[in-house]
Formats: C-alpha cells, sequence, structure tokens
C-alpha cells in the first residue's frame, strides 16, 4: 500500500496516543518480573531473588485467593445480567412511546449518570443509604423500622453494588437497543397489526427477534470483563465490615500492593487476572464474530 502525505497526516494524529500508550502500557509491563520475584524495592527489579512460580503457589494457598476470585465472578457476572436484561427492556419500554419529546426527555436523564464519575456518585450512595440518611428514615416513618447501616452489611453490599451500577449503566447502554430497533422495518409492524396481533404480540415475534443479533453481540462481548467487578465503584464504596462480600481482584491486589508492600504476591494476582482475562476476551470476540457476524478488522 502507498502511503501519500494525506496518510502521514493521519499517522501524526496517532503519534501522541501512540506515545501514551508506549509509556502507560508497554513500559510497565516490565514489572511483571515480580510476580516471579521476591521483590525487594532497595535492589529493584534486576537484583531481586528470583523465585519461579513460588507467589502463584502461595496465593493458591490463601483463603483470601478464593474469596476475591469468587467475589469478582460473582459480582461480575450480576453486573452483566442486569446491565443487559435492564437496557433492553428500557429500550423497549422506550420505544412504544409516541410522543417523541417525552421519549427523548427520558432518554436524556436515564443516559446522565453514565457520565459521572464513581467519586460522585459513590458520594451520593453513601449519603442515602447512610445512617440518618433518607432510606432510613423512609424505612423509619413509614414501616417504624429501626436505621441499619446498609454499607456495613455485607449481605446487602452485593445488591447495592450491582443496582447502582446498573442504574449508572442503562440509560446509555438502551441507546445501543434503541439505534437497533430502528433497522427493523415499520412495515412488519403494520402487518402484524392488521392481521389481529397484539402490542405484545408484536414485541415478542418481531422487535427482539430483530434485535437479537444485537443482544447476542453485546452479551458476547460483555465476557471479557468477567473478571472486572468496577475498582472505581467498589474501592469508593467498601470498608472492611464487608471485605468478605465485596472484596475483589483489584481491590486486593491495591491493599497488599501498596499498603502491605506485597509487590511480588499482588503482581502475581493481577498477572494472573490479565491472563484470565485475555482468554475471556479472545472467547468473547471468537463468539461475537461466530453469532453475530462481529469483526474488528
Amino acid at each position: 500500500m502507498r502511503f501519500n502525505s494525506f496518510h502521514k497526516h493521519y499517522y501524526l494524529m496517532l503519534l501522541p496516543g501512540l506515545i501514551w500508550i508506549f509509556i502507560f502500557k508497554i513500559i510497565p509491563m516490565f514489572g511483571l518480573a515480580m510476580a516471579f520475584q521476591k521483590f525487594n524495592p532497595g535492589k529493584g527489579i534486576l537484583g531481586s531473588a528470583w523465585v519461579g512460580l513460588q507467589n502463584f503457589q502461595y496465593m493458591f494457598q490463601l483463603n483470601d485467593s478464593k474469596t476475591i476470585f469468587f467475589n469478582t465472578i460473582f459480582i461480575a457476572v450480576l453486573k452483566i445480567v442486569g446491565n443487559l436484561v435492564v437496557p433492553v427492556l428500557v429500550a423497549l419500554m422506550l420505544n412504544e412511546l409516541r410522543i417523541n419529546s417525552l421519549k427523548r426527555g427520558i432518554q436524556t436523564i436515564i443516559y446522565l449518570p453514565h457520565f459521572m464519575s464513581w467519586v460522585i456518585l459513590a458520594g451520593i450512595m453513601l449519603d442515602v443509604f447512610a445512617y440518618h440518611g433518607p432510606v432510613n428514615a423512609v424505612r423509619a416513618t413509614f414501616f417504624g423500622d429501626e436505621p441499619i447501616l446498609f454499607f456495613a452489611r455485607a449481605e446487602l453490599f452485593v445488591p447495592l453494588v450491582v443496582s447502582s451500577d446498573v442504574w449508572k449503566e442503562f440509560g446509555f447502554n438502551a441507546v445501543i437497543y434503541l439505534a437497533a430497533l430502528t433497522a427493523i422495518n415499520p412495515e412488519l409492524y403494520e402487518a402484524a397489526a392488521i392481521d389481529g396481533s397484539s402490542r405484545f404480540q408484536r414485541i415478542l415475534y418481531i422487535t427482539l427477534p430483530g434485535i437479537s443479533s444485537t443482544i447476542i453481540l453485546m452479551t458476547a462481548l460483555s465476557l471479557g470483563n468477567v473478571l472486572n467487578a468496577n475498582f472505581d465503584q467498589i474501592f469508593n464504596l467498601y470498608n472492611p465490615l464487608v471485605y468478605s462480600a465485596g472484596d475483589i481482584i483489584d481491590t486486593w491486589v491495591y491493599r497488599m500492593g501498596l499498603l502491605q508492600m506485597q509487590y511480588s504476591l499482588a503482581t502475581a494476582v493481577g498477572l494472573l487476572k490479565s491472563i484470565i482475562g485475555f482468554v475471556m476476551i479472545a472467547t468473547s470476540y471468537f463468539l461475537a464474530r461466530k453469532y453475530a457476524n462481529y469483526n474488528i478488522f
């Protein structure tokens, strides 16, 4: 392929991004050597003793490792399911609205949380569910219940985390399905209405099959996030009282590596997560290509 000055301009535009990737993504990869060392900050990576797979063996002996892997997968799977079902239902309901101004207004309101950081949203969540917050005030006023610390109870932490993540993302994800709905031929609905089908039957036999490829695609691509339970969200919401249910791989690596300075162990756990994540991403793209005809090239 012949590159002219027009192509050079594109590569110049890409250059800052490529430099950023090289500095912050490629160079730090050399730090993975710590997973196979007994890392000593004073000696550095080149001077630390090599221990092979010892850190990985020790990791699998820890009860914490089993807990964090289970918590991560459990929370991530619940988020994947919630962020698939709720946006589809919302998109179907919005698609049935015939007042365009109302439809656009609802769309704007529901996807605004997507653009807010978890630092802000976590602060809102903690205030709303605080001991003297609005939720406890409503419970005491209407049901006579005693106030409770929602984010200090392990059995409530996961539902709160999953529901808040779905609340943040469902509006933005619904836009994808609304875009897919526009590709359905309106004549199909007209023909179905003439044949006497109800609105629910049209949704069941026309709308859902019409966006089935998009649903399959989004489901397949979400498999790559099965080990990403969202560090930003968990870190800003959790506390030691809910470690048993809310501690995930990324938060554990943060505490072990940066707070307790067990650099080698934290690197080993992070490397294992990356390897599994890579396999899941490759699998998700394979499934997306096979069942939804999705290609990244």
